[in-house]
């Protein structure tokens, strides 16, 4: 049994917070610039241009890439051969305290959703634990911010409604979201499971990196029509038109009751921002 201190926790969920806000991962940088490169319409192309300055400018002065820092959501995968020493989640508050401050991030969490009372330090942080074999953890965190957040959604489709059913109603989603959130966008798409773990699914989707497929070839599929679709709507970086409404659409799924067909729907603005570390 290996023994990892809290505190390592609390290190490296502080140094992620200030990453992921300040540099975009590889794979985002790349599908932006490609799409820059593929698009024709001339205020999308402009659009874009900036987008890429944007990201550029925050790895180099390293300031955050947008001014909503977003909402901590940490994903933990923690092996079975490992004992943490110390309290887990008062760790991983703690380094979002510490990477709000050293950061200069911004304070965006309320204490209760009807009081509105700001808790001053981004805490407290949306926590993921998944069990895994081996003695290693897995530390990734995602700052969500809102714009995004607000246009996501889940529905309790019927099994017959099948695959056009999730078609529809993920287009449906995207489609009345409009520009508000950030587009191009990064769409997450849970089937399955139930109520909470579709919206899981969903979520955890946008971790992956864009352009990877389903392992699953029905699902690849998917993923590629309801891109193809999205980005036939027309929305375009920012709303201002263009073939670039979606960077990419990732589907999960879950086995689900005889009776039910989750689908949820997490949409993530051209961010798409996520640091990791294994300890």
């Amino acid at each position: 049994m290996r023994i990892l201190e809290a505190e390592r926790i609390t290190e490296a969920v502080s140094r992620l917070c200030i990453t992921a806000n300040r540099e975009l991962p590889e794979d985002v940088r790349e599908r932006l610039r490609k799409c820059r490169d593929e698009e024709t319409w001339p205020a999308a192309r402009d659009i874009l241009d900036k987008i890429i300055e944007n990201f550029e400018l925050a790895a180099e002065l390293q300031s955050p890439v947008c001014q909503d820092t977003g909402m901590a959501c940490v994903f933990l995968e923690i092996g079975e051969d490992v004992h943490i020493a110390g309290d887990l989640y008062a760790a991983v508050n703690e380094g979002v305290r510490r990477g709000c401050r050293d950061g200069y991030l911004r304070a965006s969490m309320v204490r209760d959703p009807l009081d509105r009372v700001n808790t001053g330090d981004n805490t407290p942080a949306m926590v993921y634990a998944d069990f895994v074999k081996g003695s290693r953890v897995t530390v990734t965190v995602a700052p969500k911010g809102f714009g995004s957040e607000n246009m996501s959604r889940i529905a309790m489709l019927r099994p017959s409604d099948g695959a056009e059913g999730v078609i529809d109603f993920v287009i449906r989603t995207v489609e009345e979201a409009g520009p508000n959130p950030c587009p191009p966008i990064v769409v997450g798409v849970g089937i399955g499971g139930s109520f909470d773990k579709a919206a899981f699914l969903a979520r955890k989707a946008l971790l992956r990196p864009l352009g990877t497929s389903s392992p699953l070839a029905f699902y690849a599929e998917l993923e590629n029509t309801l891109l193809e679709k999205i980005n036939a709507l027309g929305i375009g970086p920012q709303g201002f038109g263009g073939k670039t409404t979606a960077l990419a659409v990732m589907v999960e799924t879950l086995p689900t009751h005889i009776a039910g067909l989750p689908c949820a729907v997490n949409i993530s603005c051209h961010v798409a921002r996520h640091a990791g570390e294994v300890l």
